[in-house]
């Protein structure tokens, strides 16, 4: 008999702590939910189309969306200009824009009548075009806004063994430039990933200018794609130098100097 009470007695408090368990938990989800910190917000300028290089800003390519307040000081706010949307069309952008990018102003320009290519240049720089072929342009595979190695090879006579043959003299004199343009493509044209032109379009520092202009008279120019790896890469070589003839192949890239003697 006891030991029945006892088991009653056990099997009534399990059910009591049960029941009070279940009832804890109904309150816990009846209670409202924490309130989320809202972080403060302000409207910017963004891209609504993709906007590529040299390419004018349309009605339309621009509107306002919600950004972190915190993170939109570079950014145009339409607190600040509620009209920036409709300022900006005609501007030409100097760097592509993805759909949804924050707007800034650094990569727009106003053309103000030039072309486009007048307008992305930045101040100081010169466009200089010159003659590729698929052989000398890296086979095609080099695009507008690329950066590249230009290579001066010439024949010379050679002066340690007269009556020998030729030597073949190659040098970099212009190192990591951007191209601007591949015949009159300032982009890449239909997800095309190759554009094979006969004239590509160089940025250059105005001595720079000389230096290919003098080049173009000397010999046979080919370009040396760059890696996207090393562009900021630190060069042993100047930006532009002066052909220079001898009776050997000096290669001078990526700061790693070596000569060979080459003969026909």
């Amino acid at each position: 008999m006891t030991a029945r009470i006892v088991v009653l007695t056990i099997a009534l408090g399990a059910g009591g702590i049960a029941a009070y368990l279940v009832s804890t938990a109904d309150k816990q989800q009846e209670a409202p939910a924490a309130p989320v910190a809202q972080l403060p917000t302000v409207e910017v300028l963004v891209a609504k189309a993709e906007i590529g290089l040299g390419q004018p800003v349309k009605p339309g390519d621009l509107i306002w969306q919600t950004w972190p307040e915190a993170a939109s000081n570079i950014f145009i706010r339409r607190s600040d200009r509620p009209d920036a949307a409709n300022q900006l069309v005609g501007s030409i952008a100097r760097s592509p824009f993805l759909i949804g990018e924050p707007i800034r102003e650094q990569k727009l320009v106003r053309a103000d009548g030039s072309g486009f290519m007048a307008a992305i240049l930045p101040a100081g720089m010169r466009a200089v075009s010159t003659e590729i072929s698929p052989e000398t342009g890296a086979g095609g595979f080099i695009l507008p806004n690329d950066r590249v190695d230009v290579i001066l090879s010439k024949r010379d006579k050679n002066t340690d063994h007269p009556g020998g043959p030729d030597v073949i003299n190659s040098e970099i004199i212009l190192s990591n430039v951007r191209v601007l343009a591949i015949d009159q493509a300032p982009k890449e044209k239909e997800g095309q990933n190759t554009v094979v032109g006969k004239t590509v379009t160089l940025e250059l520092k105005p001595e720079q200018a000389e230096a290919l202009a003098r080049a173009r008279q000397s010999g046979l120019l080919s370009l040396a794609l760059r890696s996207i790896a090393d562009i900021n890469a630190v060069e042993a070589s100047a930006d532009a130098k002066a052909p220079k003839s001898g009776g050997s192949i000096e290669i001078v890239r990526y700061g790693v100097s070596s000569s060979q003697t080459a003969q026909k």
